[in-house]
């Protein structure tokens, strides 16, 4: 199914749906385990569910004369295979991550055609982290360097447009497209207004909706939202929520992400630094109390960060949904 439909629905209904996002496994580890954490979210109906791409990292092997040997390896591949036997399992839709990083138009043209030929008709643009023997994000020397050119291309193969050219007759895709957006400002975006202006890009080049990076402080998502308004976005804009879980979180999280912390739950949090699971339990709540107060507000879902892990997000939505 389409994801924009699924949200204008639930903006039309005015009920707040439940989404999250899975990893992938590792590569050889089958799909038990994806199975194993899908099973037990079930039972409160998901919406969609979003599958992430990993890029490529680089690994050294030693050849027998003493050389060393560089390889190109993707340690979570299978983005597209999994989202279709998600989909063939669970009837749930689902939604791949493409990435910018590591691909040329083409490979990005032949995942496209791979996940219309397989029914999978949505999907999140992303530009993709910088590979790990990178100091700044490379672009594909064919590829793109902005997730807006990627859905520029997915927009324009939409209307039957190839990257060497449009097709005399062919099937059209209809892939609904999602970008992220980021409350807190793009790590690496000159200015508040420069990051909202390149979200404005997005949209305009044709995603019909947004899902945000996590935070913790609601104040900065619904700032983010009227900001985005005032800037012309009229898109639906999804919250994505991940529980924290761990003392280390508090430096963590804002270094990957660059997301605030607020100071009650920091102040929680390292008062019961030596209890884990008391901390599992001060993030878990500070979630729900996020994520009630964001459904009171009318969100069409509440798009939620496992990291592999799966009992926090069962207590969340057990009590919001």
């Amino acid at each position: 199914m389409n994801v924009t439909d699924i949200i204008n629905r639930a903006l039309e209904e005015r009920k707040t749906r439940f989404a999250f996002e899975l990893l992938p496994p590792l590569k050889g580890d089958g799909m038990g385990g994806v199975f194993g954490a899908i099973d037990p979210l079930m039972e409160f109906d998901p919406a969609y569910i979003n599958i992430t791409f990993h890029r490529e990292g680089i690994k050294q092997t030693q050849r027998p004369d003493g050389g060393i040997e560089w390889h190109v390896v993707r340690r979570r591949p299978g983005t597209v295979g999994i989202s279709a036997a998600i989909e063939k399992r669970y009837g749930v839709t689902t939604v791949p991550h493409l990435i910018c990083g590591g691909l040329s138009k083409y490979d990005i043209e032949d995942a496209l055609i791979d996940m219309d030929f397989l029914g999978l008709h949505n999907v999140l643009v992303l530009r993709g982290d910088k590979s790990q023997n990178e100091r700044h994000f490379m672009p594909h020397p064919q590829g793109h360097a902005h997730a807006v050119d990627l859905v520029r291309q997915i927009a324009a193969m939409n209307r039957g447009e190839f990257v060497d050219g449009e097709v005399e007759v062919c099937h059209h895709s209809k892939f609904s497209i999602g970008v992220a957006g980021y409350p807190e400002t793009h790590q690496e975006a000159a200015s508040p207004e420069s990051d909202i202006a390149f979200l404005k890009a997005k949209v305009d080049a044709g995603a019909s909706y947004v899902v945000t990076q996590l935070f913790y402080d609601n104040a900065r998502f619904f700032d983010f939202v009227q900001r985005c308004r005032q800037a012309g976005i009229t898109v639906p804009i999804i919250p994505g929520i991940k529980p924290l879980s761990t003392v280390r979180h508090l430096t963590l999280l804002p270094q990957t992400f660059g997301c605030h912390i607020p100071w009650e739950l920091e102040r929680e949090v390292l008062a019961h630094r030596d209890d884990a699971k008391a901390v599992r339990r001060i993030g878990t709540e500070w979630a729900i109390a996020q994520s009630r107060e964001l459904k009171q507000a009318g969100v069409p879902v509440l798009h939620y960060y496992p990291m592999g892990k799966a009992e926090n997000i069962i207590e969340i939505a057990r009590t919001i949904f």
